[in-house]
């Protein structure tokens, strides 16, 4: 009786050790800023530079106390990247660009912000508020990379998103009045996913 139960341990093992495996796939980020909180789940096969990416900047509490420095309706929020003055802080060294990785920025999505030059993603991110399918890659060109999704908070977002705007130097016009702050951001355990509401096209605009 022993050995059979020892046996039954042993054919259990790779099992375990799959589920294990497979739920670190999809790690699920915490994002409690001062409108509320969010949270996104990562894709780490589809998008295993981006999502990791953005771990590495989540673990190192880089995102604490940053805000959404770019506010646009109907398009995007985008944050990652300055304080609540403005000032920028140091990233870390850009990423590969990961857009034709099957990943469509649609309402509820995350991807990483860049600007012009396809591979100068680093730590800011942005938020789809709608379909934006004219972020996708084209065989003549580089998209922005998708690399994860709101899965719980979407109306935080959306409530990010109506912020009061202003023109700041240096910035442009889509600057909050009243900057929401990533108070803080953590790595929580995985769970089930829920898709994120669908929403119209959007004219083409980019996060840069």
């Amino acid at each position: 009786m022993l050995h059979r139960a020892a046996v039954l341990l042993i054919a259990l093992l790779p099992a375990m050790s799959w589920a294990q495996t497979s739920s670190s796939l999809a790690p699920r980020v915490r994002v409690e800023t001062s409108q509320g909180a969010f949270v996104l789940e990562l894709d780490t096969v589809r998008a295993p530079l981006s999502a990791e990416n953005f771990l590495r900047y989540v673990r190192d509490g880089y995102y604490d106390g940053t805000v959404f420095h770019r506010v646009i309706a109907n398009f995007v929020v985008q944050g990652g990247g300055y304080d609540a003055g403005l000032a920028e802080r140091k990233a870390h060294a850009a990423i590969a660009n990961e857009s034709g990785n099957g990943l469509s920025n649609r309402r509820g999505s995350v991807g990483l912000a860049r600007d012009e030059s396809p591979h100068s993603g680093s730590s800011q991110f942005y938020i789809n508020l709608m379909d934006n399918s004219a972020l996708d890659p084209l065989p003549s060109r580089w998209g922005y990379a998708v690399f994860g999704r709101v899965v719980e908070g979407m109306e935080v977002v959306d409530r990010i998103a109506h912020t009061v705007t202003e023109t700041v130097p240096g910035f442009g016009a889509d600057v909050p009045v009243d900057r929401p702050v990533i108070q803080r951001a953590w790595v929580i355990e995985p769970g089930p996913a829920t898709a994120p509401a669908e929403a119209p096209a959007a004219e083409a605009k980019s996060p840069e």
